[in-house]
């Protein structure tokens, strides 16, 4: 159970000031994340890596000569915000661009995807790395859709190191990717882990039984079995990797991981095991690892990565590094900083409004004050639906979203900004503050949406019409669901479809709104019978038969609410 804290909404940004108290010779707190306290040559490629919180010592003990060059901080198990992501970026790019290295996750993808857009628009050249290391959560075939858990270290440190290298981007890139495509994990967990300020786990596993398949998320495995030996459960993980190992491989990096509650001592006793099993296969083992390097807060358990090494990746796997929690070879030099990092916020600019798009910014500052009341009031619900195959957090996102992108509106309507940049401004608000896979989809939803309307008139019935296929088209751009995935996707597309095809047949704004609406929500309902393809509960795919997406629902509420706005003749 995790014990110690004050608020646990505070916990993740207290840790992760705590941990730059004591460790200032590497690093150095900014919001949301932190960068090296060491000088770096200018033109350098920086590695940034990042997630959410609860992993420790991922993803901020990395963060050090020949590793990474900063890292990003999301809450519990939540992804950082577009806004963090890229703001952390900033902070570390040094002129040579930057890998984006963090685990496959749909909150990650779409928040550091969105951030490294904005990014580039800045002159910025990103390249985006995803781990997709787990065995568990996808075949071979599909290695692309695999999560990522403690391959993550890995393939960070074997980046981090060509980027030290002085390798040019591209390089960087090619090598990390190769990393990945030869990288493997698979995990077991024991029991589950407690969010702060939770007074049950999020699962549990029956006494003298195992969960196979384990996410690092708080997600159960995707089966379960009795407790093995340390030799059966040797052989289990690493049977599992083995089946994938390549023709040409006979060197290999490995890494024995604990979750967070199992001992060292315990892992010592699996890897002679792990250690006998592998060379039987015969492997060779190059400079092997075993403790905690991806956790689960409090989970008991354990996972083995592999990556099958080339001569070039063995090279970088064994190069020098020197982060808080990890280290390799000799001491890698390196001055302390002694600028001062100018992190304050800029405050957003208010483009001059018309006195018509004005009042319309009040009308939509109006209607998310009302959907923010909606979701706090629907959260236990929505959180309750979620926990089906998830965290059960989406309730307490879209609340914390939705509240944010309200206030963020009102402060733009007293600064008199019109209904461009008030939308706008209130989908990076809701995606900075709610965080995980809704933040993103919602923030980059309003974003996108704003690009119909315009500071200057009032949006028409057709704005509304094409900001709404602008919005479909950003989230499934970057989120890369489809029908059929289970996911909010499955709602927003009949919304879409039928508000456009209900405005062309010459239908008045109301009419075809409600129309949509009631498509999202029929369509939201009928995601029950699916098994997701995408997100945390694709690998608890069955356990979620028989129950909608919390993520459909809630889009079908807040389409619902806009529909009885808009018939008030708000």
């Amino acid at each position: 159970m995790t014990t110690i804290f004050d608020a646990p909404e505070e916990f993740a940004a207290t840790a992760l000031a705590g941990f730059c108290r004591i460790y200032p010779n590497h690093v150095r707190l900014v919001a949301n994340g932190v960068v090296r306290a060491t000088t770096v040559p200018k033109g350098k490629v920086s590695v940034v890596v990042g997630g959410g919180s609860g992993h420790y010592p991922a993803f901020a003990g990395y963060v050090g000569p020949g590793l990474a060059d900063a890292a990003v901080a999301g809450d519990v198990f939540a992804s950082p915000s577009t806004a963090a992501v890229a703001r952390v970026c900033r902070h570390a790019h040094h002129g040579g661009g930057i890998i984006l290295g963090f685990g496959n996750y749909a909150g990650d993808v779409l928040n550091f995807g969105v951030a490294a857009e904005r990014l580039r628009a800045e002159g910025i050249d990103v390249r985006i790395v995803a781990v997709t290391d787990d065995v568990a959560s996808a075949p071979a075939a599909s290695h692309a859709m695999r999560r990522g858990i403690a391959g993550d270290l890995v393939v960070f440190k074997i980046a981090g190191a060509a980027a030290e290298a002085g390798l040019s981007l591209d390089e960087v890139e090619r090598v990390a990717r190769l990393a990945n495509d030869r990288t493997v994990s698979f995990g077991v967990a024991f029991a589950g882990c407690t969010l702060p300020g939770a007074r049950e786990p999020l699962f549990t596993v029956p006494k003298g039984r195992m969960a196979l398949g384990l996410g690092i998320h708080g997600e159960p495995g995707i089966s379960e079995q009795d407790i093995a030996s340390a030799s059966d459960l040797a052989a289990l993980l690493a049977d599992k990797l083995l089946a994938e190992k390549p023709a040409d491989c006979t060197r290999v990096a490995a890494v024995l991981n604990g979750l967070g509650s199992t001992k060292y001592e315990e892992l010592f006793v699996l890897w002679t095991a792990v250690e006998k099993k592998l060379k039987a296969a015969g492997l060779d083992l190059v400079q092997p690892e075993a403790g905690e390097y991806v956790t689960s807060l409090d989970m008991q358990g354990c996972s083995l990565t592999l990556t099958w090494l080339t001569d070039e990746l063995e090279r970088y796997w064994t190069a020098p590094c020197d982060a808080p929690a990890f280290r390799k070879g000799r001491t890698v030099a390196a001055d302390l900083r002694t600028d001062t990092i100018a992190d304050e916020e800029a405050a957003p600019n208010i483009p001059a409004a018309t006195e018509i798009s004005r009042r319309t910014a009040i009308c939509i500052r109006d209607l998310f004050a009302e959907i923010a009341a909606l979701l706090k009031d629907q959260e236990a619900e929505l959180g309750r639906i979620d926990a089906v195959a998830g965290d059960g957090d989406h309730g307490q996102g879209m609340r914390r979203g939705a509240e944010a992108a309200a206030k963020a509106m009102a402060a733009a309507v007293d600064a008199g900004a019109g209904a461009q940049t008030t939308l706008a401004l209130g989908g990076d608000a809701w995606a900075d503050r709610a965080g995980g896979t809704s933040g993103a989809i919602w923030g980059l939803l309003l974003r996108s949406w704003s690009n119909a309307f315009s500071d200057s008139e009032a949006p028409d019935d057709k704005a509304v019409t094409e900001g709404a296929q602008l919005a479909l088209d950003g989230v499934t751009r970057l989120g890369r669901a489809r029908v059929g995935d289970k996911t909010l996707v499955d709602a927003l597309v009949p919304f879409v479809e039928t508000l456009k095809a209900e405005a062309a047949a010459g239908k008045p704004l109301l009419d075809a709104w409600t129309s949509a609406a009631n498509a999202a929500d029929a369509a939201a309902k009928a995601t029950s019978s699916l098994t997701p393809r995408l997100g945390r509960a694709r690998p608890l795919a069955e356990k979620s038969i028989g129950h909608p997406d919390a993520g459909a629902v809630s889009l079908a509420m807040v389409a619902q609410l806009v529909a009885g706005f808009i018939g008030k003749g708000r």
